[in-house]
């Protein structure tokens, strides 16, 4: 460079101005090299790395982002982060080892790159010069951590999840002989709220203690002891008589415990089954008046004069049990008797010699069981000789004088809640439906008629002209417009499996018709349904109940008399049924 001559008074200042120079020209130099090193601000200066060895991760080492850009440098510190370091976790006397990344931490490459960049962007002349000169500083950055609070939720809950319970409450439960209680057990509740939190803070920590809090139950096994005692103390027979010396009817521990439930609040009656046991009670120990009625002797059908009697007041016998039911110390009833008068005398039975038989219907009972054959016998038997003044409902179940062992019933099959069961009175329907058959042949206006839930073969081929009873609830009845009293005859033959019912009263113009059923439609059993039981030997198959196809359907009758043609429907709906088969196990 050529370097003009200077005036003989700035001569003298030249070594300043060539130092002055000098000097400028390190400071143009520095000015270049910064606005140099500032030219690419998305690049990380060489020498800045991310690293330490103090995180538990044995593979993972120390990663140099020198001359990347932030989306490279992310690459590569996301391929570099190995494996995560255990975290112990102590929920009480639970521990576990468990990768953290289960609990949602996890290394922030994000925020790593950031901090690499404004490490880069902070870095002083002196160093952007060692840099240029290839000497450049290395400055070592520490990983960045971080935890997500939600996933350490989630990861804390799903390993304490076994840990957790719900207090449950003691429970007083019958167990078909007394009280007993399933006792109280505490609740435990593993407080993953706050460790999670914790956590999400603090990203270093390596050992989480998680709090356990027990949650008491509401209804402690003591108190709910207290309850079974008393409970316990009203398990008891009890004996209930109509007047001093009329006949005891005992009910036995089990129904009186059926009467009554024990809440937490206390004992509390059971108002239906209370309402039942008052019908059964006055059905066991009323002696009602006795109609005016015909018996049959060696000469023929004679009158038998009527006879009062006596019956409870069911108001009287519903508070007086519910009364005793609660009072352990009581153990007997006496109910005050009330008269009963007869409805119907002798003055009212026409002579035996002017009746004559109005209808009847039959059935047969072919392949039932020896139990079904008593109860058929049985409920034949106490209807027979049944009278029914004019203007009066037939009711069949108060001709029958209830279904209990009392009365002489034994169990057989039933149907009941969809089932085909063994219960008491197997086979009164046998009896109700061949009564309604005659009755209906009568001409007389049905009061009450249900149905089967399926069809039932005993009473084929005369598909829906039948009737079931089902003491209580389910009555039979019909109302006699003879115009004077009807008899009630049955003639049964067991050996022959056949039953006769018999309708007899005076003379009737009335010509009766019953159509075969009309089926509106038909619906194709299931498929039958297989039960394991331990009650049959293993592998070994028993059928419990049978298959039937469901129908709607209905039957007509037609009455002439006088000129007058009148006729009704009697409608039925046959729910399709399942064949049901046990399987030992």
């Amino acid at each position: 460079m050529n370097i003009p001559s200077l005036p003989a008074t700035e001569r003298k200042n030249r070594r300043p101005l060539v130092l002055g120079l000098s000097g400028l020209g390190v400071v143009l130099l520095g000015g270049a090299l910064a606005l140099g090193m500032n030219s690419a601000p998305d690049t990380i200066a060489p020498g800045v790395r991310v690293g330490n060895t103090d995180l538990g991760i044995t593979d993972l080492g120390i990663t140099d982002l020198g001359g990347l850009n932030s989306a490279q440098a992310l690459s590569r510190l996301l391929a570099a982060q190995g494996s995560a370091p255990l975290i112990a976790v102590q929920a009480g006397t639970g521990n576990w080892n468990v990768p953290a990344s289960q609990l949602g931490w996890s290394l922030d490459a994000q925020a790593e790159v950031a901090a690499a960049l404004q490490a880069s962007s902070g870095r002083t002349l002196v160093e952007k010069v060692q840099t240029l000169l290839g000497q450049p500083p290395v400055q070592t950055l520490p990983h960045l951590q971080r935890v997500d609070a939600a996933q350490a939720r989630a990861g804390l809950a799903a390993l304490t999840a076994a840990r957790d319970s719900v207090p449950r409450d003691a429970r007083v439960v019958f167990d078909k002989v007394r009280y007993v209680v399933q006792p109280a057990t505490v609740g435990v509740q593993v407080q993953t709220d706050a460790a999670a939190q914790n956590f999400a803070q603090h990203p270093e920590l390596r050992a989480l203690t998680l709090d356990v809090v027990q949650s008491q139950p509401r209804f402690t096994t003591q108190a709910k002891q207290a309850l079974a005692d008393q409970g316990n103390a009203l398990v008891r027979p009890l004996s209930v008589k109509l007047g001093a010396d009329g006949q005891a009817f005992t009910l036995s521990a089990l129904q009186v415990a059926n009467l009554y439930w024990v809440r937490s609040t206390g004992l509390e009656l059971d108002k239906a089954a209370l309402a039942i046991k008052v019908r059964q009670v006055s059905a066991a120990t009323d002696q009602p008046a006795q109609n005016a009625r015909y018996a049959l002797k060696e000469t023929g059908l004679v009158r038998v004069p009527e006879k009062a009697g006596r019956v409870s007041d069911p108001a009287e016998v519903s508070r007086l049990l519910a009364a005793a039911v609660l009072d352990p110390q009581q153990t007997s009833i006496v109910l005050t008797p009330k008269i009963s008068t007869p409805t119907l005398t002798l003055a009212d039975l026409p002579d035996a010699t002017t009746l004559t038989l109005i209808a009847s219907g039959t059935s047969t009972y072919y392949h039932s069981s020896a139990a079904r054959r008593v109860n058929i016998s049985n409920a034949a038997a106490r209807i027979n000789g049944a009278v029914v003044a004019n203007g009066e409902n037939f009711s069949f179940l108060d001709n029958l004088g209830g279904i209990s062992t009392q009365n002489g019933f034994v169990t057989g099959l039933i149907i009941s809640a969809g089932r085909t069961v063994d219960g008491l009175g197997g086979g009164v329907c046998q009896v109700s439906t061949t009564a309604f058959r005659a009755l209906y042949q009568a001409g007389l206006p049905v009061v009450e008629r249900n149905q089967h839930a399926y069809r039932v073969g005993y009473y084929e081929p005369q598909v829906g002209f039948e009737a079931a009873v089902y003491d209580p609830g389910k009555d039979l009845k019909f109302r006699n417009d003879t115009g004077g009293p009807v008899l009630i005859k049955t003639l049964n033959n067991n050996a022959r499996s056949a039953l006769t019912v018999q309708v007899w009263g005076l003379p009737q113009t009335r010509r009766v018709s019953v159509s075969p059923a009309t089926i509106l439609n038909r619906t194709a059993h299931p498929a039958a349904r297989y039960v394991p039981t331990t009650g049959l030997p293993r592998g070994a198959v028993k059928q419990i109940d049978w298959a039937a196809d469901g129908f709607d359907l209905y039957i007509t009758r037609t009455i002439r008399d006088k000129g007058k043609l009148t006729t009704d429907r009697t409608t039925t709906k046959y729910k399709p049924w399942q064949a049901i088969y046990e399987i030992g196990q």
